[in-house]
């Protein structure tokens, strides 16, 4: 498949350490852990909440990863497994299982906070919940804030390009499409609507779930604790 390349506008990025250039990436000589490790990557910076980690059905449940990992199932299970395996022995991840489980195992990054995780899963002191995974795979990778409020509300003036990208710094991106879904949903294609729901779900909570007020600079500030140890000033 060719690479079409990247479409105009703001786009997505992804976080990543320096070390993992400077010391994981040369160290890597096996495919599948590569592939494993940068999708868990890209997986963990998408999750809210304090304690953050993955499940090997986060890896098996998306399509379009599992297509880069084999021509079939079978292989393509394999290879995630190995490519797991080899992380979690270079130990860039951690895998612990969950007490009282049937080999049901969680992986976390092996940093600061992902060490006290596992410490605090071992010791009975926290246990994973519903809803704290992930709920997005590159299927569903959605096209830009830009191109969706052109395609849903209306013509892309310079003032309203600068209002949307400062609200990217305000609010996750997740927020900001749903609440023109919303806008759309109830016919009130006006930027004004937008933003009267995102403050609302900032100073209320989302769903009503105080624990979900995560902007996008304190996920950002969370990934920059999440690899103290990593990250020179």
């Amino acid at each position: 498949m060719k690479f079409n390349g990247f479409p105009p506008g703001k786009v997505t990025f992804t976080r990543v350490p320096a070390l993992f250039f400077r010391e994981l990436l040369p160290a890597i000589d096996n495919l599948e852990e590569l592939k494993a490790t940068l999708y868990a990557l890209w997986q963990v910076t998408r999750l809210e909440g304090e304690v953050r980690y993955l499940q090997v059905e986060d890896f098996t449940s998306d399509p379009d990863f599992l297509a880069g990992m084999g021509s079939d199932p079978s292989e393509q299970l394999a290879n995630v497994q190995t490519g797991l395996e080899r992380a979690v022995n270079r130990g860039t991840l951690l895998r612990s299982e969950i007490p009282g489980s049937e080999d049901e195992f969680l992986y976390f990054f092996n940093s600061p906070k992902g060490r006290e995780a596992v410490q605090a899963l071992e010791d009975g002191s926290w246990r994973p919940s519903d809803g704290d995974g992930p709920s997005a795979g590159l299927s569903i990778e959605r096209p830009n804030i830009f191109q969706l409020y052109e395609e849903n509300i209306g013509p892309l003036t310079p003032l309203i390009a600068d209002t949307l990208r400062e609200s990217e710094e305000l609010y996750p991106s997740t927020w900001i499409r749903e609440a023109m879904e919303i806008a759309v949903a109830n016919n009130v294609r006006k930027w004004n609507y937008i933003e009267a729901v995102l403050r609302s779900w900032q100073e209320e909570g989302r769903d009503e779930r105080k624990d979900r007020r995560h902007t996008k600079k304190s996920r950002r500030a969370y990934l920059e604790d999440e690899f103290a140890d990593f990250i020179e000033d």
